[in-house]
């Protein structure tokens, strides 16, 4: 039997390593790691890593990310983070300059939501449980 301890991570490789490290620290990410070509949010234990494309090592990364770059990265792809209240982190991240794709809202599932979308094109689904 096969088992998984856990989904500890994501990484992410982007176009602008510096816009994006200065996007997701609006949206409240906080970065312990911080390189020229690499960079690493921690939400509690739980992790992504940005990885600057021109500087990815050549190999595994470089190959088996080779999409279209016509299109964006992560298409169907949303990264659920929860928040204590998903108006007032809305409002926020409004305050911030940033522009989500969307409207906070209630769905059928239980949750109120929205979505943002950062510079390379991964969505990010903000939700607090209701």
């Amino acid at each position: 039997m096969i088992k998984i301890n856990s989904i500890s991570g994501l990484l992410f490789l982007v176009k602008d390593l510096s816009k994006t490290t200065e996007f997701y620290e609006k949206l409240g990410f906080q970065f312990k790691e911080k390189t020229a070509d690499h960079a690493k949010a921690y939400i509690n234990w739980f992790w992504i890593e940005f990885v600057a494309d021109d500087k990815a090592e050549e190999g595994v990364f470089q190959k088996l990310s080779n999409i279209d770059k016509t299109e964006y990265r992560g298409s169907g792809q949303f990264v659920e983070v929860s928040v204590q209240n998903v108006d007032e982190h809305h409002e926020a991240l409004l305050a911030k300059g940033l522009k989500p794709a969307s409207q906070p809202q209630d769905f059928s599932w239980g949750r109120r939501e929205f979505v943002i979308i950062d510079p390379d094109g991964y969505r990010l689904t903000f939700f607090e449980k209701k």
